[in-house]
């Protein structure tokens, strides 16, 4: 037997086995990492990336902006009523409610499954079909550089309103309408996104972690003057109430859609908002949250939080709210004593 012969490598066959192990690495390396660019479901099913589902929530109110816009631009928008409000107004809904409402929601529970969603339009009566999906996309971001951080999907409720303020959509009055996606983490809004489609301008807030450079930007400002941004078709009670409170030395301003009015507040454009009907918590969470992250705050006439937990029998706030970027005790005290002043007639 001769063990002592030589043995010849083909270095053709070595490289190609080199290339063949590099690539192996390579791919192995690159599935591992967090590219953001496709699924959002996470390596541990129960838990959701609270950045992705940020970026998530943006591309949501756009894409839902997208279809509202779309339908404004139809000769018929197939008004009809759900019916009325405590207050008698009239509550319509648009094909822009629906299709926004089926890409937004559809949209991101494709991308988290695991996700709690309460929308303003029911999923029950809502057919959705040929619904346009999206991935994820980090560019929507603006280079804001975010930290990832892993919460419990049973912590996390979402709140989207496809289409606030539906009866100023009716007549044109497109600067009231927005599209908004909130987070909210065992009831506390977390994050807020309120997009105006025919703006397309797009405001966004992460509490404690990061904001929109729009937001960034805010300076609270002191004012000696009182400016109360006010619910156009139900006006009436907080105008007696803040003209009782403040006499001569108040302002109100008429507007519709809570998210365009907390916006009021957030860019200074008003002190306070002031609500005392009857209001969904969709309109509410996402402006809630932007507050929250600015170190304002909304909460009910009594000065409690309003909470946006996953109970989808809880869906309306019945204690009025206050919204302020700045002197918020001040708004509620005088709220306070006005009521008092009233309860001992």
């Amino acid at each position: 037997m001769n063990l002592g012969g030589s043995v010849k490598i083909n270095k053709c066959g070595m490289l190609i086995f080199t290339l063949v192990i590099v690539l192996l690495i390579y791919y192995m390396s690159f599935s591992k990492k967090d590219t953001s660019h496709g699924s959002g479901i996470h390596k541990n099913p129960n838990y959701i990336n609270l950045r992705k589902l940020l970026i998530g929530s943006i591309q949501a109110a756009e894409k839902g902006g997208i279809e509202v816009l779309a339908v404004s631009k139809d000769k018929n928008i197939h008004e009809r009523s759900k019916g009325k409000t405590l207050e008698g107004a009239n509550d319509p809904v648009t094909n822009a409610d629906f299709r926004s409402h089926c890409v937004m929601q559809q949209g991101l529970q494709r991308l988290f499954p695991k996700l709690k969603i309460i929308s303003e339009e029911d999923a029950e009566t809502v057919r959705c079909s040929d619904v346009p999906l999206f991935d994820l996309d980090p560019t929507v971001l603006h280079a804001a550089t975010l930290p990832d951080e892993d919460v419990r999907a049973d912590d996390i409720t979402v709140w989207i309103d496809p289409l606030d303020a539906t009866q100023e959509y009716t007549e044109s009055l497109y600067e009231y309408v927005t599209t908004m996606v909130c987070v909210a983490i065992k009831g506390y809004a977390t994050i807020g996104v309120i997009h105006n489609p025919f703006t397309l301008k797009t405001v966004w807030a992460w509490k404690g972690k990061s904001m929109s450079e729009d937001l960034a930007k805010v300076k609270p400002e002191e004012s000696k003057n009182h400016i109360i941004v006010v619910s156009r078709s139900h006006s009436g009670d907080v105008k007696k109430m803040t003209n009782s409170i403040f006499g001569d030395d108040v302002h109100v301003i008429d507007a519709a859609g809570a998210g365009y009015k907390v916006l009021q507040v957030v860019f200074n454009n008003a002190t306070a908002y002031i609500h005392t009907a009857h209001i969904k918590k969709w309109d509410l969470c996402a402006g809630n949250a932007i507050l929250n992250s600015l170190n304002g705050k909304m909460t009910d006439l009594s000065n409690e939080e309003i909470k946006y937990l996953s109970d989808e029998n809880d869906v309306v706030h019945t204690k009025g709210l206050v919204a302020t970027l700045t002197n918020h005790r001040f708004y509620i005290d005088k709220i306070k004593k006005e009521e008092n002043k009233l309860n001992e007639k």
